[in-house]
């Protein structure tokens, strides 16, 4: 008994020092944020389906800090001071990353201390222009021009393109209450694409939606998508 009552003051003397150790450890404290973009414009996706991956060497096995990218297409993350390298995951986003050099490949590089900006450029296959939406009778109206940046061998023609309504701001294609779609093969002019929802009845009922328009890639997963817009019935 006198062994048993010696050991258990020493064992709960451990695990008091190892729970404060675990509780003196610092926290990352420095954000990195920044916009997914294509001259300096941001590149509209699905919430949550496209990532920046930040991978730090030298801390042993490695393994990747995912930063998602938002509707809008900013992105961030809190991290530690110290160097980083900044990767898309492999045939993820509706765009093309910049190859730098033969060496970087399309990795970037940031050395972090403190808080810093940090906007990443890409090629999309097409962007939204001109976005315009009107709303009444229960529908929405939407009008876009589609500008193709990728051509030649990288260029990659539309699956379709989709309107979608949802009832709160975070409108995609696995959150609206409405949706309409226009076959890749059916749009003859890409100045010239119409789109109209109609709008179910809302409970609780509200006067208006939001909406936006998803263009979808062959072959590729991930929807580039136009702003979402406020829309009155």
């Amino acid at each position: 008994m006198k062994i048993r009552f010696q050991i258990m003051p020493l064992v709960a003397m451990v695990a008091l020092l190892s729970a404060c150790e675990k509780d003196n450890y610092t926290e990352p404290k420095s954000m990195l944020s920044g916009k997914i973009v294509y001259k300096g414009e941001p590149v509209g996706v699905e919430a949550g389906q496209v990532r920046l991956q930040l991978w730090q060497p030298g801390f042993g096995k490695l393994a990747a800090i995912d930063a998602p990218i938002s509707q809008e297409g900013t992105y961030s993350a809190i991290l530690f001071d110290g160097n980083y390298k900044l990767v898309f995951p492999a045939n993820r986003g509706p765009f093309k990353t910049i190859v730098k050099d033969a060496a970087a490949k399309d990795t970037l590089f940031v050395k972090l201390a403190g808080n810093q900006a940090l906007d990443v450029e890409v090629m999309p296959y097409y962007m939204i222009r001109t976005p315009q939406f009107s709303g009444g009778e229960s529908k929405v109206n939407a009008s876009i021009k589609l500008e193709k940046i990728l051509t030649g061998t990288e260029g990659k023609d539309i699956e379709r393109v989709s309107l979608y309504v949802n009832k709160t701001d975070f409108v995609a294609r696995a959150t609206n209450v409405a949706v309409t779609d226009i076959p890749g093969a059916d749009i003859k002019d890409l100045n010239a694409i119409n789109l109209t929802a109609n709008v179910p009845a809302l409970s609780p009922a509200q006067n208006y939606v939001f909406a936006r328009v998803g263009v979808k890639i062959k072959d590729v997963e991930d929807m580039v998508f136009s702003p979402v817009q406020k829309v009155n019935l």
